[in-house]
């Protein structure tokens, strides 16, 4: 190891290895990865989430409640429309939500993201089940409509949609670097 001397104005002289023996520094962070842009790239990312959700939840929970009053089994109802709401909800996130995101083949992307929300659809069917059927033998009202919309649709969309947002981040579009907080 090779020495030399070097001259500050605080110390005088000090020795200091030469470049490349402690090998390389890494280079300063660009501003990409400050944790407040991180955090308002989040706050985006989530927000554009929200509004591709929002549509599919309308889309859930309107045709949910016409297969509920055309006389649908309540658990079939609430799996043709949440696979329809499905749909929706992957071209609006792969095409508008993680549009910069590692994105690989669109049926790899579309099978992926489509079991993701399979497991979703059984938080929100579990959660209906346990209203309808099992609490519903002992109290019939949450056997009703408005019950079933709040059990379904209420609470198994908010516990499904935590469990969504990440796992799609995380196994459908991989995020590669900190959220763009300029890009719209």
């Amino acid at each position: 190891m090779s020495r030399r001397p070097v001259k500050t104005r605080q110390r005088g002289r000090r020795w200091v290895t030469s470049p490349g023996t402690l090998g390389s520094v890494p280079p300063k962070l660009p501003q990409a990865f400050t944790l407040r842009s991180r955090i308002t790239g989040l706050v985006r990312e989530l927000g554009k989430f929200g509004i591709v959700g929002g549509i599919a939840f309308t889309v859930d929970f309107v045709l949910f409640n016409v297969l509920l009053w055309a006389g649908l089994e309540p658990l079939i109802a609430k799996a043709a429309s949440t696979v329809v709401a499905t749909t929706i909800a992957f071209f609006g996130n792969r095409f508008w939500t993680w549009r910069d995101s590692e994105h690989t083949s669109m049926a790899r992307q579309y099978t992926t993201f489509f079991v993701l929300n399979l497991i979703g659809l059984g938080i929100a069917l579990a959660c209906l089940a346990i209203s309808h059927y099992g609490l519903g033998q002992i109290w019939p009202q949450l056997q009703s409509p408005l019950a079933d919309n709040i059990a379904g649709v209420g609470v198994g969309t908010v516990l499904g949609t935590m469990f969504r947002f990440w796992s799609y981040r995380r196994f459908v579009f991989r995020v590669t670097a900190a959220p763009a907080s300029v890009s719209q």
